[in-house]
């Protein structure tokens, strides 16, 4: 029996063809070192880089395909900006559903720099109140982080409305996308992001260590990474001139080459048409599961708008075990425990045992939606006897 993957929060799977022929075509032909020499491969793989730029800002309707620095992940871009913007005396405002990529990075500059941080509290669907980030800004709040949707929850939250108080505040916002890049709309510009963190291996349908952060051209961060970029290498200095200044280092050439694909998949299907396929499988999950004894489910309810993620637990029992019998026995793919969200965990009220994560995507099977319904109605059955 194939596996029903449903870890798709975590890492999208299987990959358009597309995708694995360009890394195959990248590592034949472009394999160079990009922006370091000019010889015709070289030349090449800085053009691989470049088109996936100008593709991920034709996606997040960015002006300057070279505001877009590459990351190896949402949590390499996370830390260049949280660490590149906030400064000693500073207070920032999240959310307590940020995942561990924000809520460390923060909690190391409070420790390190005095940054003073305030948690607004969601309720334990995940649903964010405007009102209470209001009452959390003082005349220091310096920058806003706000997830685009919760990994354990999967509710969405007001990022539009968040950068309109942003605005008025004089405050910059970080958005955290990992779940919501390429199946949810962004537009930096009319949404008031000032620094967007994304993912290339989740719903952008590209490859592990890829990713990247949208710095507003008039923002300056400290790099996180100095040395060597291809330009200006007679300067004792990191360059000025962008994306040089984030990206140090030879960059994931072939990675990026796959990452440009499934952008181009994106584009192609429309992120109206992938969520909106998405949404359906998830309240045919949600409704099925609902009627099964002993299960309870997390998040927003039936019929909300949310992200494809789908938590839950079973009776008392632990959900690493319920993750396990799923996969052994049934060969379904989920996440299990915490999720790397404490934070979310406790709005939900699962810390102690932690959940069952099962997240569709977009070639994810109404079939494989029964089968993961069945099985779990078999868990539950057997862990109340």
């Amino acid at each position: 029996m194939n596996v029903a993957y449903f870890d798709h929060a975590a890492s999208s799977w299987p990959k358009p063809p597309e995708v694995l022929l360009a890394m195959q075509e990248c590592m034949l032909h472009a394999a160079a070192n990009p922006g370091r020499g000019s010889h015709q491969m070289a030349v090449k793989a800085s053009r691989i880089l470049f088109e996936t730029r100008k593709q991920l800002a034709k996606l997040f309707k960015i002006k300057n395909p070279n505001d877009i620095s590459f990351a190896l992940n949402t949590t390499m871009a996370l830390n260049q900006a949280i660490l590149g913007f906030l400064k000693e005396g500073d207070h920032v405002i999240c959310t307590s559903v940020e995942h561990n990529s924000v809520r460390r990075p923060l909690e190391y500059v409070k420790k390190t720099r005095g940054v003073q941080i305030t948690y607004v509290q969601t309720n334990s669907k995940g649903e964010l109140s405007l009102d209470k980030v209001k009452e959390a800004v003082t005349n220091r709040t310096s920058l806003m982080v706000c997830s685009h949707s919760s990994n354990l929850l999967g509710s969405i939250l007001p990022v539009a409305e968040l950068g309109e108080l942003c605005k008025k505040n004089g405050i910059k916002l970080l958005v955290d996308a990992a779940q919501s890049a390429g199946t949810l709309d962004i537009d930096v510009g009319k949404m008031g992001i000032h620094m967007l963190g994304f993912p290339g291996h989740k719903s952008l349908l590209g490859p592990q260590g890829t990713g990247g952060l949208y710095i507003e051209p008039e923002l300056e961060l400290e790099p996180l990474l100095f040395g060597g970029t291809g330009s200006q290498s007679e300067m004792i200095e990191q360059p000025n001139v962008r994306p040089d200044r984030y990206e140090s280092g030879t960059q994931n050439t072939v990675g990026i080459a796959g990452l440009g694909e499934g952008v181009k998949f994106v584009l192609k299907e429309t992120v109206a048409q992938i969520h909106g396929k998405e949404w359906a499988q998830t309240q045919q999950l949600m409704s099925a599961l609902m009627e099964i004894e002993g299960v309870q489910l997390l998040g927003p309810d039936l019929g909300q708008n949310k992200t494809g993620i789908v938590s839950f637990t079973i009776h008392q029992t632990d959900s690493s075990e319920v993750a396990f019998i799923l996969d052994q026995t049934f060969n379904i793919a989920v996440r299990a425990g915490y999720h790397c969200t404490p934070l979310a965990h406790e709005a939900a009220g699962t810390l102690e045992r932690g959940a069952v994560r099962a997240s569709v995507g977009y070639f994810t099977t109404d079939e494989e939606v029964d089968r993961l319904v069945t099985a779990v109605k078999e868990i539950a059955k057997h862990m109340k006897s």
